[in-house]
C-alpha cells in the first residue's frame, strides 16, 4: 500500500510505537492542544469527567475475550475516561462482564498525578463503574464517584441504627449502618488508601480483592459502610439537585458521543495475532484513543476557526450554542478514504537507523 516501505519496517515502526509510554504521552499532547481553544472553556472546567466501556468485537481465543451480553458476540473492553470538555485522558483493556470500579479510579488516580491544577474532582459512571467500596476509595483519595443507578435496590437510603427516619421515607430507608463497623477498619482502610495513592498497588488490584469474595473483613465492612453513607449523601443531591442531576447525565451523553466516534474509527475486530499480548491490548487501545482525541482535537480547531472567523465579521454568535455543540461528529469526517503522509520527508527520523548506530557507521 505505500511504496516508498517495506513490511519490515512498518513492523519496526508498530513495535517502536508499543513501547510503554509512547502512545501515552502522544494523547496527552493532543488533548493539551484540544484545550487550548477557548472554545473548549464554555463546555466544562475540565475537573469533571465520565468513564464508561465499549466493546470491541475480537476473536473467541484472546485472553480479555467475552461473550458481550447485549450483542452475544467474543468482544474485549476498552475502558475510557472522557473530560466535560471532551477529550480521553485515560484509557485501558478490561475484561467484559466485571465491575468497573477498580479502573475507574485507577484512571482518576492517573490523570491526577500529571496536573497541578486538582485535577479531576467528580467522575461520573453507570451502575457497572462503582460500588459502595469504590465510593468510598474515590473519597478517600480525594474525588467524588456519581454513579447513574438504575436499579431501584440501589436507591435506598442508609443510616446508622442510631438515626430515626421520617415516616414518609420509611420504604426506602434502611437502618444498617454499623458507625463501630467503620471505626474498627478504620485505619486498615487509610493504610490501603495511601497504598493506592502512593502507587504501591494499583485501584483495579485493590478493588479486586476487596470484592463481594472479601465480605467479613474488617477493610471491606468498613469501607462497605462509609460507602453506602456516601451513597446516601449522592443520592439526596441528586434527586434534589435538578441541576447536578442534568449535569451528570450530560457528561455520560458525551461519553457515549465519543463512543460512537470510536466504532465508526475501528469497525472491525482485534486481530487475535495481534492482541494476545497485555501490551498489545494496550497499544490497540492506546492506538484508539489517539485517533479519536485527533479527530476531536481538529474538529475543535475548526469550530474555533469558523467561531473567530464569524465573530469577526460581525455576526452574533451566542456562547449557550457553542456550548451545546460536541466536537466528536464524524459524518463529514471520511474514515475510508485514500491518505497519504509525506513519508520522504521525515524518513530519517522515523524509520532509518537509530542515532548510535549513525555514529558508528561514520
Amino acid at each position: 500500500m505505500i511504496p516508498q516501505l517495506d513490511p519490515a519496517q512498518i513492523s519496526t515502526a508498530m513495535r517502536a510505537l508499543e513501547m510503554p509510554g509512547r502512545l501515552l504521552r502522544a494523547n496527552d499532547r493532543v488533548v493539551e492542544f484540544q484545550r487550548t481553544h477557548s472554545i473548549t472553556a464554555l463546555r466544562g472546567t475540565g475537573q469533571h469527567a465520565s468513564s464508561d466501556s465499549m466493546s470491541l468485537d475480537t476473536s473467541r481465543h484472546l485472553f480479555y475475550a467475552r461473550v458481550d451480553p447485549r450483542r452475544r458476540t467474543h468482544a474485549v473492553g476498552m475502558y475510557t475516561h472522557v473530560l466535560d470538555q471532551h477529550g480521553i485522558v485515560y484509557n485501558h483493556p478490561i475484561v467484559l462482564n466485571e465491575r468497573q470500579a477498580g479502573v475507574a479510579i485507577e484512571g482518576v488516580i492517573r490523570h491526577n498525578t500529571t496536573r497541578d491544577d486538582g485535577g479531576l474532582l467528580r467522575l461520573s459512571v453507570d451502575t457497572h463503574g462503582y460500588t459502595n467500596v469504590g465510593m468510598a476509595v474515590s473519597k478517600l483519595l480525594g474525588f467524588d464517584l456519581c454513579p447513574n443507578l438504575r436499579n431501584l435496590a440501589e436507591r435506598k437510603l442508609y443510616l446508622p441504627g442510631t438515626i430515626a427516619s421520617p415516616e414518609g421515607l420509611a420504604q426506602v430507608v434502611a437502618c444498617e449502618i454499623s458507625l463501630k463497623a467503620i471505626r474498627d477498619g478504620w485505619d486498615e482502610l487509610l493504610r490501603l488508601v495511601a497504598s493506592i495513592r502512593s502507587g504501591r498497588v494499583s485501584a483495579i488490584v485493590a478493588l479486586q480483592r476487596f470484592g463481594s469474595a472479601a465480605q467479613g473483613d474488617r477493610v471491606h465492612r468498613a469501607a462497605d459502610h462509609l460507602g453506602k453513607l456516601l451513597r446516601t449523601l449522592f443520592l439526596c443531591d441528586y434527586f434534589s439537585n435538578a441541576e447536578f442531576r442534568r449535569e451528570l447525565h450530560t457528561l455520560l451523553n458525551r461519553g457515549e458521543s465519543v463512543h460512537q466516534l470510536q466504532r465508526a474509527i475501528y469497525i472491525g475486530k482485534v486481530a487475535p495475532e495481534r492482541g494476545r499480548r497485555r501490551d498489545e491490548m494496550i497499544a490497540i487501545s492506546g492506538s484508539l484513543t489517539l485517533l479519536t482525541n485527533l479527530v476531536i482535537a481538529w474538529n475543535t480547531q475548526r469550530m474555533q476557526a469558523t467561531v473567530d472567523n464569524w465573530r469577526d465579521k460581525g455576526q452574533r454568535i451566542e456562547d449557550d450554542w457553542l456550548r451545546r455543540m460536541g466536537p466528536a461528529h464524524f459524518a463529514h469526517v471520511n474514515f475510508r478514504g485514500t491518505l497519504s503522509f509525506p513519508i520522504d520527508r521525515y524518513q530519517e527520523m522515523l524509520l532509518d537507523a537509530a542515532p548510535w548506530q549513525k555514529a558508528n557507521r561514520s
